[in-house]
């Protein structure tokens, strides 16, 4: 039986080191490759396909998280990491398992025989890895950038960059300074996780950030638009025209 091929990705090298030690009394197991950033597992996962990863979530250059988020391929993911803030929902991310450092050897084994079941059987990742953001798990602060892959490029957006969001069927067309860019998530992922200091719900379809608003006038009975420094026109709804009267207090 051909064995499960594995990468493991984490920066630290004797996490790292731990996991192949203990993959050692694991004959389905065939290690790769290992990576210390999620720029290189990114790659590598692209490039090499696996059956299985073991992946850290906070990480230099690119986090764990961040690399779920612009994954094509459909790998089985096992997390290893320090950060129980990510646990509360991790099994909703379809993720095999979800390791809290340190792991003892018992409990990592059967993570591993849970991942080699699933894959063995077929019941593995029905849809891609990006597919995960409309369920990726709570974090303690908003986010402070967007990933964005254009063909084998990664373009990062700071939140500060962001002009407004409009919601295109599955997936969000991101305005920013220096252009757009369009990403497969949810508004309600950008509406939990902007600053909501600087951003604010207009409508189901817009998020925008206030400053970006020079003006709002009367569109239609109860409806409103905002007008932007740019000059772009945005629907305001009911609701989202009592947000900013909330935010503008006017």
């Amino acid at each position: 039986m051909d064995k499960i091929r594995t990468v493991i990705i984490d920066d630290e090298t004797p996490a790292r080191e731990l996991i192949k030690y203990y993959l050692n009394e694991v004959d389905a197991i065939e290690v790769i490759s290992e990576c210390a950033d999620g720029f290189s597992g990114l790659k590598t996962i692209t490039a090499l396909k696996p059956d299985l990863v073991f992946l850290d979530i906070q990480m230099p250059r690119l986090t764990g998280i961040e690399l779920i988020e612009v994954l094509t391929e459909k790998p089985e993911i096992i997390f290893t990491t320090a950060y129980d803030q990510f646990a509360i929902r991790a099994f909703e991310l379809n993720a095999v398992d979800y390791l809290m450092k340190p792991f003892p050897k018992r409990r990592f084994i059967d993570a591993v025989n849970k991942a080699v079941d699933k894959i063995r059987s077929g019941k593995g990742n029905l849809e891609p890895a990006s597919q995960l953001l409309s369920i990726r798990p709570e974090i303690s602060s908003p986010v402070n950038r967007i990933v964005v892959r254009k063909g084998n490029a990664l373009n990062l957006i700071p939140v500060e960059q962001i002009r407004y969001v409009e919601a295109q069927d599955d997936y969000v067309m991101i305005f920013h300074t220096e252009g757009k860019a369009l990403k497969q998530q949810t508004m309600k992922f950008y509406e939990d996780n902007l600053p909501k200091s600087d951003f604010v719900r207009i409508h189901r379809s817009y998020i925008v950030k206030v400053e970006e608003i020079k003006g709002i006038e009367p569109y239609g009975k109860d409806n409103h638009i905002a007008i932007l420094h740019s000059g772009d026109k945005l629907p305001v709804s009911r609701a989202g025209y009592k947000h900013l009267k909330e935010e503008l207090k006017f």
